[in-house]
């Protein structure tokens, strides 16, 4: 895709800040959480009939899709319906940025052709799978799209401590929040970008970016955040997938309501790159109990950052409705995030019992609305 055909955008072809979720998840023994290859499986016996439920780069994983929503309950009905879908084959899910146990040789890339080049392009920098929560917040039109992808990306580093759910690799703690968040630094254009002066220098930038890795478009781009001009939305692809749906449905309401406000600040000032690759390895090192740097490189409690957003999006919350959703966050934190759930589990009964309580958990899709 050139930069005139990354111009041809869909900014605008759906309702402003409509509301959209990838989630993916391990595919799991339902007894025992270790990871399975089966993903080929699964997607033979859901297709055609269900929607939104495809194979990942890894054979143990799969991607859950939404629909276009208008609302984070909406997104979370539709993820819980998939959810079920799967499970009813008779497999498990587990959902964590990382595979808890499994090492790197357990995992297989996927037969298809587009995982198979990422796999020539990368080599070994993606024997670990990693599993993301990816949520796109539809924009009414270029600019405000590139206002967006600006702002948000002072918002990633407390967003990523906030779904911080990897302190597990390979059988052992890390010592991170997000192993996942440490892992794919290994990918290429993987990281935050630059901010961007305006939509055509975004095109431009693609356009050479493109070229230079020998790819066919920015969605060969692992960036935290991207403008997606195919679909119309600021991509935020930072998140850790969660285990529980209710945690699910806490990130994408913030996101959405940070993204939300976003379209309405003034000009915020542009944090240099290395301020903010600091703020994301804290955040990934320490997950809810980080500090944050802010545009002067001082410190900040995660606590008093979240607070802020929180007062910051208030405006916004009845309009897009997730009261409920957000009324979640509190709970999130006090529990150390989903590194500090896992921890405590691990902790009280081993590894063996962790995967086991994160699988019942991932399971749980009973009680949650289903669109």
């Amino acid at each position: 895709m050139t930069s005139t055909d990354t111009a041809k955008h869909a900014f605008g072809t759906k309702a402003p800040f409509s509301l959209g979720a990838e989630e993916e998840l391990f595919l799991v023994d339902p007894v025992t959480g270790r990871m399975v290859n089966s993903s080929a499986a699964v997607t033979e016996r859901l297709e055609p009939a269900m929607g939104g439920i495809e194979r990942e780069l890894h054979a143990g994983m799969i991607e859950f899709v939404s629909d276009v929503c208008s609302s984070t309950r909406e997104v979370i009905g539709q993820l819980a319906h998939r959810r079920a879908a799967c499970l009813g084959t008779g497999v498990g899910l587990l959902g964590s940025g990382t595979h808890p146990t499994a090492t790197e040789d357990e995992s297989e890339i996927s037969d298809k052709e587009r995982y198979e080049r990422i796999h020539h392009l990368l080599g070994d920098a993606v024997a670990t799978p990693v599993a993301g929560l990816h949520v796109h917040v539809g924009m009414p039109d270029p600019d405000t799209a590139i206002k967006v992808f600006n702002t948000m990306r002072v918002r990633l580093p407390l967003l990523q401590a906030l779904a911080a759910n990897s302190p597990f690799r390979h059988g052992r703690d890390t010592g991170l929040a997000s192993a996942r968040e440490v892992t794919i630094r290994g990918w290429p254009r993987s990281g935050v970008p630059r901010a961007m002066r305006d939509f055509e220098d975004f095109c431009g930038t693609a356009d050479r970016l493109t070229r230079a890795a020998g790819v066919e478009d920015y969605t060969w781009f692992w960036w935290k955040l991207r403008p997606h001009p195919k679909l119309g939305t600021v991509e935020i692809r930072a998140l850790d997938v969660q285990c529980s749906l209710l945690d699910t449905g806490a990130l994408v309401a913030l996101t959405h309501c940070l993204a939300r406000a976003a379209a309405e600040d003034d000009a915020a000032d542009v944090m240099p790159n290395e301020l903010l690759e600091e703020g994301m390895f804290r955040a990934a090192r320490f997950g809810v109990q980080a500090q944050l740097p802010d545009n002067a490189g001082e410190l900040h409690p995660f606590d008093d950052v979240l607070a802020e957003a929180l007062d910051h999006v208030q405006p916004y919350v009845r309009e897009l409705g997730c009261e409920d959703e957000l009324a979640q966050i509190p709970a999130l934190v006090a529990a150390g995030g989903g590194a500090g759930r896992q921890r405590e589990i691990y902790e009280l009964a081993g590894i063996d019992s962790l995967l086991r309580a994160m699988t019942e958990t991932t399971g749980q899709t009973s009680g949650i609305t289903q669109s």
